[in-house]
């Protein structure tokens, strides 16, 4: 594989793993009672324990993104 093509595959890894953070950030914030009663009763948990969740899933998802996406993209384009 040449440098190109990996700075390629990580650019537009990246652009997809963000594009879905941002989506998923978007309908957990615009839906957010609705989304939380349904999880509440499908997994019969409270629905600040949900909400809970939800941002402890955002802010997993970001910290990879960055981690196996972003960095290595940065990384590739500055050598």
């Amino acid at each position: 594989m040449t440098q190109e093509l990996l700075t390629s595959f990580f650019g537009w890894m990246a652009i997809l793993n963000i594009a879905v953070l941002l989506f998923t950030t978007a309908m957990t914030v615009l839906l957010q009672d609705w989304i939380a009663g349904v999880h509440a009763r499908m997994f019969q948990m409270e629905r600040p324990d949900v909400k809970r969740a939800y941002f402890r899933y955002l802010a997993n998802y970001k910290i990879l993104t960055l981690i196996f996406c972003v960095i290595p993209w940065l990384a590739l384009k500055l050598a």
